[in-house]
């Protein structure tokens, strides 16, 4: 369970994470705002609480696995990685520039630490789905590695992702756990106008998932969610998470236009000085 104490230090992480997101599309001069800001709170749980890893030995073979399917949001997969001490902060400026590690997409030739390469919307889950099926035939119902899948809801009109989903149902992966961004918007527009996905819930139930829904932002529903999918073992567990797109900057959430641009150097600024008032406000209540 996850204290007081433990849930205001998460903030804290959440709102620096989000300001390295600013800085590192501003310098870029390209890349995706909306999604990784609204995705922070969740990879701040993730690899400050949730996983079994360890940065200063990436390789360890007992860690869990956490396949990032919409690599388009990679700032705040990097970002995280960096706080949580893969490598140092300060690369995090090299984002998109000629011969960085840290490419537009996740590429895990350039950054063995990454799990996967990603990029084709769809895919992840069918590369999580391997990963689970592996570990269930080498351990059985024993094994303790979950496998975790952060997924976007604008993926969901890839019918690859289905075949996935259907064939998780079928093995009943119970280490696989798909997390999906339900923000609402895709690059043209919001979800619900451009390919309705509702009844969402309702679909994965169909397909022998067992579902949670739960907002993005609150660490500790986020945390029970993930605990109550641990204890789910007849089934994959998907949790669908309400997200605010852009949270943390008025003039950028709810926004699909901000799904695939990044902020001018004014734009960026004005963030940052609202991230910045709002993380004294955290810590001041913290203190």
């Amino acid at each position: 369970m996850l204290t007081e104490h433990k849930i205001k230090e998460l903030e804290v992480k959440a709102n620096e994470i989000r300001e390295s997101i600013i800085k590192m599309l501003v310098e870029a001069g390209s890349g995706h705002t909306a999604g990784p800001l609204g995705m922070a709170d969740i990879f701040t749980l993730f690899y400050f609480h949730v996983l079994k890893h360890n940065p200063k030995k990436p390789d360890w073979e007992e860690r869990d696995r956490l396949v990032l399917s919409n690599g388009h949001i990679c700032p705040v997969l990097y970002a995280t990685m960096a706080h949580a001490g893969y490598f140092p902060v300060s690369e995090l400026q090299t984002l998109r520039k000629f011969g960085t590690r840290l490419q537009g997409h996740p590429h895990r030739e350039y950054l063995p630490m990454l799990e996967t390469s990603s990029g084709p919307l769809g895919a992840g889950l069918s590369q999580a789905v391997g990963m689970a099926l592996a570990e269930k035939i080498d351990n059985g119902m024993s094994a303790d590695r979950y496998i975790y899948c952060f997924m976007s809801d604008g993926e969901l009109d890839e019918g690859n992702s289905w075949e996935a989903i259907m064939l998780a149902g079928k093995n009943r992966l119970r280490n696989l756990i798909a997390v999906i961004d339900r923000n609402n918007i895709q690059i043209d527009g919001y979800t619900e106008n451009i390919m309705p996905l509702e009844p969402l819930a309702d679909k994965w139930k169909a397909f022998n998932w067992h579902v949670i829904e739960v907002s993005g932002h609150d660490f500790q529903a986020l945390s029970e969610a993930v605990e109550e999918a641990k204890g789910v073992f007849e089934k994959p567990t998907v949790i669908i998470a309400h997200n605010i797109p852009g949270k943390g900057v008025k003039e950028f959430e709810r926004d699909y236009k901000w799904h695939g641009k990044p902020p001018s150097r004014e734009e960026a600024n004005m963030a940052l000085k609202e991230l910045r008032t709002l993380g004294g406000k955290i810590k001041s209540e913290h203190e």
